[in-house]
């Protein structure tokens, strides 16, 4: 069955080596798209910590406060709960430093198999979203 315009053949033919490359291409949207609902999960919880940290040093040193520790809370020390939110902050920088820069590398992937795919096919396939 074909869905082209009336009076419209399909003349492009698929070889096993083309459709390895498309199904690598919709592989690595798909995993990008997950990467990058990950990313930006991880750079609101950053925004969150960030926030947190400047109302956390208003606080008297002294004073302990609630924290939460999976779905427990304790309470400590305002210094300590500063101390945890950094070292906190620095996991989620490393974090989002990782997926960045394995988005970046779907990026170049993505970017050649498209060359590959234009130049092979034209206009008879679309890749862009």
């Amino acid at each position: 069955m074909e869905l082209l315009p009336e009076g419209e053949t399909n003349t492009t033919q698929v070889t096993w080596q083309d459709q390895q490359k498309i199904n690598k291409f919709s592989l690595l949207v798909s995993k990008k798209d997950t990467l990058t609902t990950t990313l930006d999960n991880f750079k609101q919880e950053k925004e969150y910590i960030d926030d947190l940290s400047l109302e956390i040093e208003l606080v008297d040193e002294d004073e302990k406060l609630n924290y939460k520790i999976g779905d427990s809370f304790i309470l400590l020390k305002q210094s300590e709960i500063v101390n945890r939110l950094e070292i906190s902050n620095d996991e989620l920088d490393g974090n989002i430093n990782k997926l960045q820069s394995e988005i970046d590398e779907i990026d170049d992937e993505l970017n050649i198999l498209k060359k590959q795919l234009y130049a092979t096919f034209g206009n008879a396939i679309n890749l862009e979203r």
